[in-house]
């Protein structure tokens, strides 16, 4: 059994939710968001309350799928009420990054500057060496600040390149210069 499926997603007072066959949508303050659902599990909506069940809780694959579609539904809630947010960090001398309309516009030590384009549903601010980047899709989040971080991954002898705001960069000891013996 699913401990996470098992749990109750509570949907606030401005959280319009419509469950058809094998499509659930979400409405809030902040956006629309949709998700398909695979039709072994059985979403249900009372009193403001959704609830996720398996068809046959014997079934592996069910069993495998349910709190994953629990979790993406209640990000769901989440996304048009509150909101998410993500957070990378430039470090390196000359390393910077600018907005200029929807266009994130970043050196990063190479010969030409870098052009990425900003997908619709995401809003970023440069607050000195950060990236902020917020939205209400969870999803759509996660995969631009990737996206963002895989034009300079930070390098592990000086640190230099973006790097999530949380991540820790394992450092490496450089060359050790040894003297001559005589």
């Amino acid at each position: 059994m699913s401990r996470i499926g098992k749990k109750i997603i509570n949907v606030p007072e401005k959280v319009e939710v419509t469950i058809n066959r094998d499509l659930v949508v979400v409405k809030g303050p902040k956006g629309e968001l949709q998700q398909k659902i695979p039709l072994e599990i059985i979403v249900t909506l009372t009193n403001n309350e959704i609830a996720i069940t398996p068809k046959d809780v014997n079934n592996k694959k069910q069993k495998a799928v349910w709190g994953t579609i629990r979790q993406l539904i209640n990000n769901m809630v989440i996304g048009v009420t509150i909101g998410f947010e993500k957070k990378l960090e430039i470090n390196g001398v000359g390393y910077k990054a600018e907005v200029k309309n929807d266009v994130l516009v970043l050196n990063l030590g190479y010969s030409h500057s870098v052009n990425f384009s900003i997908p619709a549903g995401i809003k970023i601010d440069i607050d000195k060496n950060s990236i902020i980047l917020t939205g209400f899709d969870k999803h759509l989040i996660g995969e631009t600040a990737a996206s963002i971080r895989k034009l300079r991954k930070p390098e592990p002898y000086k640190g230099k390149g973006i790097k999530y705001a949380e991540e820790i960069i394992r450092r490496k000891a450089g060359k050790q210069v040894k003297t001559a013996a005589k």
